[in-house]
């Protein structure tokens, strides 16, 4: 697809997650920082994304916010960089992309404000609790692979960024499978090449909108 790809980011937010996945597409995108504060909330960046969040894309007439969102929206708008299996092999890759924009990113955000269901409680929650997650993100990156089998997708660019970014804020249990995931990831020149992009751009501390 020829439209343009513009890219609202700022280096210090899941714009990060975004930025690989435009990276491993290896496909031209003009990218705008949107600062915090004003500029975010201001009426321009209020009629690409109503939240006053980033990130988001305009691909042509399309916009599309919520970074798993943009993820499967990029796989699919651009099928020859192979990052989404064939439509009738996606279960693998829809389960996970969906659990770490659920389960996997409720459970981490609770824990790192002190929120703990109670176990009575635990069957009104979406992820059940903490260590049931780790359990099951865990068996979805054993063995040396990929999450939607042996080929990298997109599900591994958003599930490898909560991965990523967990592991480094200590967010996320230190197992063996997770450090061997993130080996895996990290030797991704798309990934190398996106890391410098937001490192150069003043992405260096904690992750936000």
């Amino acid at each position: 697809m020829s439209a343009e790809i513009v890219f609202y980011t700022n280096p210090m937010s899941r714009g990060r997650i975004v930025r690989w996945m435009l990276e491993e597409l290896a496909v031209p995108y003009r990218t705008e920082i949107v600062e915090y504060g004003p500029p975010m909330k201001s009426a321009e960046y209020l009629a690409v994304n109503p939240m006053g969040k980033v990130p988001a894309i305009r691909h042509g007439a399309a916009i599309v916010t919520e970074a798993p969102a943009i993820c499967a929206y990029l796989a699919d708008a651009f099928p020859e960089a192979g990052l989404a299996p064939p439509a009738g092999e996606r279960g693998a890759y829809y389960r996970w992309l969906f659990f770490a924009a659920g389960p996997l990113e409720a459970a981490v955000t609770n824990r790192n404000f002190g929120l703990v269901p109670p176990v009575d409680k635990e069957a009104m929650v979406g992820y059940g609790n903490f260590s049931l997650v780790m359990d099951t993100l865990e068996r979805a990156v054993e063995g040396g692979g990929y999450v939607a089998g042996d080929t990298f997708t997109a599900a591994d660019v958003y599930v490898g960024s909560h991965i990523l970014w967990g592991l480094h804020f200590d967010l996320i249990e230190k197992r063996p499978a997770f450090e061997a995931y993130r080996s895996r990831l990290e030797g991704r020149d798309a990934y190398r090449r996106a890391t410098a992009l937001d490192d150069a751009a003043g992405g260096g501390g904690d992750v936000e909108d």
